[in-house]
């Protein structure tokens, strides 16, 4: 995995000039998890920014969450619509440029059609929606996102999609085996037929990370199941504060 680009870099001006730690939430017509996303960059002790999906700036963002729900109400195929949205010019030049960028459920669905990350997320192997709390093995690290994780550590936060079936060619999940690329597996059981269990994939920079399950609803005991989702949060403020 290559070192992770200095935030610097980015196409606002990073962490430059500036004492807090931005990070923004995009919300698209449909999102439903962008509010807890935005509590969790909160209590991981960064600022967080609601972003719009019409809007044409990052407004000085230090990195970037696309949430879970159903953006342009899942029409033509999940993240098809918000591909194209005035924000995602911004976000995937930005990412390009090493911006960090997590996506989540629908989020990771979005990253897969702007080709940020390689494959598809396809309906449940089952054609049931699910909702449950889920086990993960963090597979990698060393991402800006996993960072506050040790590698093969399991955590249980929920899981819950009718699109969640990670699938790709053999080439390519042969290549992100190869290459350390994916971040989290399914344990105990395979939820949605995602290929090799997989959950969670990042790209070869490891500051672009997609994620099914949601680390945003398991950030505080209230809540639960666990707080073991924070880690998603807390890492890459500071991976951040560290570059």
């Amino acid at each position: 995995m290559t070192a992770h680009p200095s935030p610097a870099t980015t196409l606002d001006g990073g962490l430059s000039g500036r004492g807090n730690t931005r990070i923004g939430v995009v919300t698209f017509p449909g999102s439903l998890d962008d509010q807890d996303a935005l509590r969790a960059v909160k209590l991981a002790g960064a600022e967080p920014v609601s972003l719009w999906h019409r809007d044409k700036d990052l407004r000085q963002v230090d990195a970037v969450v696309l949430p879970g729900g159903f953006s342009y109400g899942d029409y033509l195929r999940c993240g098809a619509i918000a591909r194209f949205s005035p924000i995602m010019e911004m976000i995937i030049e930005g990412a390009k440029q090493g911006l960090p960028v997590l996506g989540i459920c629908n989020g990771f669905q979005i990253l897969c059609e702007s080709h940020l990350l390689p494959g598809a997320l396809t309906r449940n192997d089952h054609l049931h929606f699910i909702c449950r709390d889920q086990k993960l093995r963090i597979e990698n690290a060393s991402t800006a996102w996993t960072a506050d994780y040790q590698q093969g550590q399991e955590i249980t936060v929920p899981l819950k999609n009718g699109e969640g079936g990670y699938v790709a060619d053999e080439r390519t999940l042969d290549m992100l085996e190869a290459e350390g690329r994916v971040v989290a597996r399914y344990l105990d059981l395979n939820p949605n037929g995602s290929r090799r269990d997989i959950a969670g994939i990042t790209n070869e920079a490891g500051n672009v990370v997609g994620l099914m399950p949601h680390p945003e609803h398991a950030v505080e005991p209230l809540t639960g199941p666990t707080t073991e989702g924070l880690g998603f949060f807390t890492s890459i403020l500071k991976q951040l504060v560290k570059a």
